[in-house]
């Protein structure tokens, strides 16, 4: 025996999910380097979900560890090689160069002088906005151990450091993971 199945009405049918429906609980960054473009987007990705109030982790690891190394620092490390590395990639927020078109220093002065005749802030205003709505900057203590960083070395307001496997537990959490 056959079961007749009423057609389809619009009233029956799945309403489909629009994109601005869904809104991710919280976001988990990492945020691995260095590179003034780099650091200039997870800065304005980081203010702004602080903004809209998106709970927010920022992982740094790696080259984007130094970025968060207080400015007046200029070597870190115990070891020649750790301070040589610091040499060479010279620490602090306000140090960053650009990935490409650097030009010894041209490129971020042209970028900075740019978004300074469009209003744009600077990614050391945009880390101090994302910090103050709420936004949480962790580093990464293999980093810092690799490195020879010292919380000391860092700025204020960093989390206390973690490892990888912390920052995997807040994505099983949940939180939309970006990659920077």
């Amino acid at each position: 025996m056959a079961i007749a199945v009423p057609p389809a009405t619009p009233a029956t049918l799945p309403v489909p999910a629009h994109e601005h429906d869904a809104k991710p609980t919280s976001l988990a960054f990492i945020c691995y380097s260095g590179d003034l473009e780099k650091t200039w987007a997870a800065m304005i990705l980081a203010s702004t979900a602080g903004a809209m109030a998106m709970p927010t982790k920022v992982f740094v690891t790696f080259w984007g560890l130094q970025t968060f190394v207080k400015d007046e620092r200029r070597i870190t490390g115990d070891n020649w090689m750790q301070k040589m590395m610091s040499f060479m990639q010279r620490p602090g927020i306000s140090h960053r160069k650009l990935s490409k078109m650097n030009f010894f220093g041209m490129g971020p002065w042209m970028m900075r002088k740019l978004a300074k005749q469009y209003n744009v802030s600077s990614p050391k205003e945009l880390l101090e906005m994302a910090t103050a709505m709420g936004v949480e900057f962790i580093p990464c203590q293999m980093t810092m151990d690799m490195f020879g960083i010292k919380r000391e070395d860092l700025i204020d307001g960093m989390g206390e450091p973690v490892g990888a496997a912390t920052y995997l537990g807040f994505v099983g959490e949940g939180a939309y993971p970006l990659f920077i």
